[in-house]
């Protein structure tokens, strides 16, 4: 039985160092040390040997499966180390082939709207500052000048979000908190999302404005006139001309609308003009002279300061400047809009 042992043994060995593939090597396990194998068959006839030789017989039949078994696992190394190394070699990835050209992200353009007209405000001493879109409702309506029987507050078209507390539809509560907290001379910019009850090719539930303040001693229209004609020239061109015509704001006393003239057909009535349709000017924002109640509201002397104040729809600006036909497109996700910006 011994020197059957032996012969499984050298055999195995042998058949060991010549398996190529992990398949073959798992069938030479099999074939030895399996349920059925050559070692268990020479181990099942142990009983028909003299009871001293099985301690010697057993031991050698031990130490024989262990040599198997490590010769197994050192010859499964070797073979999937080569099939490592092999792949490694057909899989190797060239570094100086050109890279696939990947998709370059760009920034909205209601965003890069909204920061050219923040950088023109700027460079006449305009600041930004911004505040809650969800705002008390006296600080939205009543602190502007918008009472709750006023007409002009069924315009705003307002999301309640429960008693006394609203979604901003404008940004001019900014305006009421900054003058609250701070001493005159203030210029300041509120740039934000603004929502209202609306939608269609126009408007839109959620929007953004930006809106101006400047109040300190002896600020007038002219002043006023001023500021948004040096905006249209910079954002429209160095040869737009700017117009205000009488409105009504509560907010303000007297308001204007101010238009400017259209940079399509350079203020040239033209019916074939599809941007201004033939009239020659734009409506881009409504503005005019701080109401006295707002100041007295927060405190300050009407009779020792004035301002004037301005409020603009970014959309509207952004639909101007790129010819953009429906304002929902701004809200669309659709990567082949925003890549034209």
């Amino acid at each position: 039985m011994r020197d059957k042992l032996q012969s499984i043994g050298e055999d195995t060995l042998k058949e060991i160092e010549a398996a190529s593939t992990a398949e073959t090597l798992e069938q030479v396990r099999v074939t030895v040390l399996g349920k059925k194998g050559k070692l268990s068959e020479v181990l099942r006839g142990l009983g028909s040997t003299r009871p001293e030789e099985r301690p010697a017989i057993g031991a050698v039949a031990n130490e024989l499966k262990r040599k198997i078994e490590e010769s197994l696992e050192a010859r499964k190394s070797v073979i999937e180390n080569a099939i490592l190394e092999k792949r490694l070699s057909e899989e190797k990835i060239d570094v100086t082939l050109p890279s696939r050209q990947l998709h370059a992200g760009v920034l909205h353009p209601v965003t890069q709207t909204t920061r050219k007209i923040i950088e023109i405000f700027s460079r006449i001493g305009f600041d930004v500052t911004t505040g809650p879109e969800v705002e008390t409702e006296f600080l939205n309506f009543e602190a502007v000048n918008i009472p709750k029987d006023h007409p002009a507050r069924d315009m705003q078209d307002t999301f309640f979000m429960g008693p006394g507390v609203v979604l901003r539809t404008h940004t001019s509560a900014v305006q009421i908190r900054t003058m609250k907290s701070q001493k005159h001379p203030i210029r300041i910019l509120a740039p934000g999302a603004v929502f209202r009850c609306d939608n269609d090719a126009t408007h839109s539930p959620m929007f953004h404005q930006v809106e101006g303040l400047w109040v300190d001693r002896n600020v007038t229209m002219a002043d006023l006139k001023g500021s948004l004609e040096f905006f249209a020239k910079e954002m429209f061109g160095t040869d737009t001309k700017i117009r205000l015509r009488p409105s009504y704001f509560p907010f303000v006393e007297p308001g204007a609308e101010v238009d400017v003239s259209c940079f399509m057909c350079k203020g040239r009535p033209n019916d074939a003009c599809r941007i201004c349709k033939g009239s020659g000017w734009l409506e881009i924002l409504g503005a005019g002279m701080v109401h006295p109640r707002l100041f007295e509201i927060v405190g300050y002397d009407p009779d020792e300061v004035t301002g004037y104040a301005f409020g603009m729809g970014v959309e509207r600006v952004a639909l101007l400047l790129h010819q953009i036909p429906d304002l929902r497109l701004n809200f669309s996700g659709d990567t082949r809009f925003l890549g034209q910006f």
